[in-house]
């Protein structure tokens, strides 16, 4: 195929966690090297990648020696600096474009952009200062959410303003820099779509999954979700359009909320694989960190048909509150896959691996999935 970087080839990651760890296996599994880039060492990607460099985001001649040694760079999360980017596109294609990153990495431009487009999204404003902050809510409302404008994930840097919140303390909550206030939304659930778009243009999608929340940390994503007709059409055609006038050469994942009406707002942009696709790597012909390779590398993207119905369960740090979990426990379920991300110390509310039940609907997946959660704790030493 001409233009395409073919296995053998050597593939940059900057970013070291569980997603480029996923990424790598997948990329290794065809024959590729994978270089990866953080400050960290010993990390999930590292274990299992060729090359580990350890680097500031910041030193962006480390981030150019990086770049120079590998023939494609891309990114395993969003919050790498833009200069970074621009940085490694000297010597190395960085595919999502660093524009994309530009875009998503910053709940203000992402918002701008996506109402630019006329993709529904809560109303919002941006606040840019403290004293803007009274006026937003005068506007917008009680109750609503005042998010920092950027370097936010997991519900990091959000806080609710109800009818008595002192917006002084929401204010330095968030951070007190730029912030996105938006309209509380008294959805029915939450969706996503993860998706891919080729160097081709070509797009294939994983379908609607459902996903459901504790602490602002996504806590099970079953899938498929089991929605109207209209509602999943709308779901697809939104991220297509969100790919097309993006430019996105790679996986990217739009969050939705569902509205009782069947009403669909877009909540946030995710510009590489994400936590709700982890189910792919056991459920579809092709997991959404094979056709990430596939994508950036220029390949023809893979056959996302769902092989059976799925569930994923994220196995967080408390689990480990009574010590290791019971892994043998939960490796007598033979229909359970674990997945753990080599990650040395566990902390509340930290990613240390998921677990993925195949049912023959996707209700039980979900309802075998928690109790395979369960057993790791029960069994607990």
């Amino acid at each position: 195929m001409s233009g395409a970087i073919l296995p053998g080839s050597r593939v940059g990651v900057l970013g070291s966690g569980q997603l480029g760890r996923m990424f790598a296996i997948a990329a290794r599994r065809m024959g590729y090297r994978v270089h990866t880039f953080s400050p960290d060492y010993d990390t999930p990607t590292g274990q299992v990648a060729d090359v580990e460099v350890r680097g500031q985001w910041d030193d962006l001649d480390a981030v150019r020696e990086f770049a120079r040694n590998v023939d494609v760079v891309t990114f395993e999360f969003e919050n790498v600096s833009s200069a970074s980017t621009a940085a490694a596109a000297e010597f190395a294609p960085v595919r999502p474009d660093g524009s994309v990153l530009n875009t998503t990495q910053n709940r203000k431009r992402e918002k701008r952009f996506l109402a630019s487009i006329g993709i529904p999204v809560a109303p919002f404003e941006v606040v840019e200062s403290r004293d803007a902050l009274d006026a937003a809510v005068a506007r917008i409302g009680r109750p609503s959410v005042l998010k920092s404008a950027g370097f936010g994930y997991d519900g990091k840097g959000q806080s609710k303003i109800m009818a008595d919140t002192d917006l002084g303390a929401a204010w330095t909550g968030a951070g007190g820099n730029e912030c996105v206030l938006e309209a509380f939304i008294h959805f029915e659930r939450e969706v996503s779509v993860v998706a891919a778009r080729g160097l081709d243009g070509s797009f294939e999608h994983f379908e609607v999954v459902e996903n459901s929340h504790s602490r602002h940390i996504l806590d099970v994503t079953t899938a498929p979700a089991i929605v109207p007709d209209a509602v999943r059409r709308d779901a697809v055609e939104i991220t297509r359009c969100i790919f097309e006038r993006l430019g996105v050469v790679g996986v990217l994942c739009v969050e939705f909320f569902l509205e009782s009406s069947g009403r669909l707002l877009v909540n946030e942009l995710a510009p590489r694989p994400h936590n709700s696709g982890h189910f792919t790597f056991d459920a579809c012909v092709t997991s959404q960190f094979e056709q990430q390779l596939r994508a950036v590398c220029g390949l023809p993207l893979g056959s996302t048909v769902q092989l059976r119905p799925a569930a994923m369960a994220n196995l967080l740090g408390d689990l480990w509150a009574q010590g290791e979990p019971d892994w043998e426990s939960v490796c007598t379920m033979p229909d359970v896959k674990l997945h753990l991300y080599g990650k040395a110390e566990p902390r509340p509310g930290r990613k240390m691996g998921h677990l993925t039940v195949l049912a023959d609907s996707p209700g039980e997946a979900a309802r075998r999935v928690v109790a395979a959660r369960e057993r790791c704790a029960r069994g607990g030493r």
